[in-house]
């Protein structure tokens, strides 16, 4: 310790330098070990490490029953407890015949003197080591096997998360919404349809690397209000156990905020714009010269026209920098992903917007079918059949109304759930909308009659 202290005090910087560095060397010789060392940040921008990750969750199972000192976190929607090492302590594995040893550890820097509260800046590790022999088994197929093994477990443990943007950050909270493709009201062929293209993008990562492609794929949800384009995407996510990122276009300031947003989202997740034909007006900008100079005259003659649409203007986010977003070369950061717009109108989307190749497969949400009904009855009355369904069967073919209604009337109002009563009350709403749906035919077949005479 003595000779310790002299050296560091009295010895010049660069011979310390110098010893250290052949000290080292010298030793090397002796010492058969080769370490690795996985850093839990890396980077720049001094984010988590994958590996480091990784790691962790491959090593739970053996510091369960190898370590004397554990960390315990709950995961999986508060059901699920994961173990790993705590500092400083160290389990062995075995791959292919051959033992090694992994250690954690950690680096604690300086903290400020006088600070309040002050905040020791813990760096952790995970020190890999193994016999110099067997160099290219560890570094290759084990590390490779670690690696793939370790995210897989942690794809299983996970809470998946729903995001929203606040600004030019994502804050989350955890994601439970119970939708499934089994309880969606929608026809069963159409189901099946959307469900063998979730799973088989999914498992498409080689594919889309053969052919040159992002790993991404766009979906386009559109119909009438209430006819369950939300639900679809919880189903989706439930189905594939993605992470939602709900984004709010109207939050964001310009096209750089929302690159920043693309690139800080996961693999494995669903980035979903709802009612995007509302989100911005992101057709402006194609618009013809004579319909932007009758806006301008509009706008002279009402101010607070003009007040209002400035601040509907807020938000610099333009249709390129959002093309950008779905298919530019910063789309490529991260893979796994469905991008998700949803629209009630969707004659109103630029076709830019929503061709093939951004938004590869366009779901068409529609009223409500026998089909969709008995899906409904089934959820919320447990039937699969009763007398009154071939009466509504015959007023859905002839009426229009949303599953979001149907479901309305379907909901047990109260506790001796009488069924008769719902299926008399959704006839009910079914015959109204039917009668209003004849009376407005009549009326435009009049005003028709009467244009055509006055024309004569």
């Amino acid at each position: 310790m003595f000779v310790w202290a002299v050296f560091q005090q009295y010895f010049p910087y660069q011979f310390r330098g110098y010893i250290e560095k052949y000290s080292q060397r010298l030793l090397s010789f002796v010492y058969p070990y080769i370490q690795i060392t996985f850093n839990e940040f890396t980077g720049e921008r001094l984010m988590r490490s994958e590996a480091y990750s990784a790691i962790e969750s491959y090593l739970s199972s053996t510091s369960s029953s190898q370590a004397k000192r554990l960390k315990a976190d709950i995961v999986k929607n508060n059901r699920s407890l994961v173990l790993s090492m705590d500092d400083h302590e160290e389990v062995a594995d075995e791959f292919q015949g051959v033992k090694l040893w992994w250690a954690s550890g950690k680096h604690v820097g300086k903290t400020q003197s006088f600070a309040f509260y002050p905040v020791t800046d813990e760096k952790r590790f995970y020190k890999l080591t193994f016999h110099k022999k067997h160099r290219d088994l560890i570094i290759g197929p084990y590390l490779k096997h670690v690696l793939k093994e370790g995210k897989a477990i942690k794809v299983r443990n996970r809470q998946r998360k729903l995001y929203t943007n606040n600004g030019p950050n994502w804050s989350h909270v955890v994601f439970e919404h119970p939708a499934t493709f089994q309880t969606l009201a929608m026809e069963q062929d159409k189901k099946e349809e959307i469900m063998e293209d979730l799973v088989t993008f999914s498992q498409a990562e080689e594919f889309y690397s053969r052919i040159g492609r992002a790993w991404k794929r766009g979906y386009l949800l559109y119909g009438p209000p209430g006819t369950g384009k939300s639900t679809m995407i919880a189903a989706m996510a439930n189905l594939l156990g993605y992470d939602i990122y709900d984004l709010e276009l109207t939050a964001v300031k310009d096209n750089t905020e929302l690159r920043k947003l693309l690139i800080e989202t996961s693999s494995k997740s669903i980035i979903v714009i709802e009612d995007i034909d509302c989100s911005l007006d992101l057709t402006g900008q194609r618009r013809p010269k004579k319909e932007k100079k009758d806006e301008a005259e509009e706008m002279k003659q009402h101010p607070m026209h003009k007040a209002s649409k400035e601040e509907a203007k807020s938000s610099q986010v333009t249709l390129s920098g959002l093309l950008n977003f779905i298919d530019g070369l910063w789309s490529a950061c991260g893979g796994e992903r469905l991008i998700v717009f949803t629209t009630n109108f969707v004659e109103k989307l630029d076709p830019a917007l929503i061709r093939k190749g951004r938004m590869d497969k366009h779901i068409e949400l529609s009223y409500c079918g026998f089909e969709a009904f008995k899906v409904l009855a089934k959820n919320y009355q447990k039937l699969d059949s009763h007398k009154l369904f071939g009466r509504i069967q015959d007023l859905l073919r002839e009426v229009r109304i949303t599953p979001a209604d149907v479901a309305e009337h379907l909901m047990p109002k109260t506790a001796s759930r009488d069924l008769q009563t719902c299926f008399e009350s959704l006839i009910q709403a079914l015959e109204s909308a039917k009668q209003a749906q004849d009376s407005n035919k009549e009326d435009t077949a009049l005003i028709q009659g009467l244009s055509e005479k006055s024309v004569q």
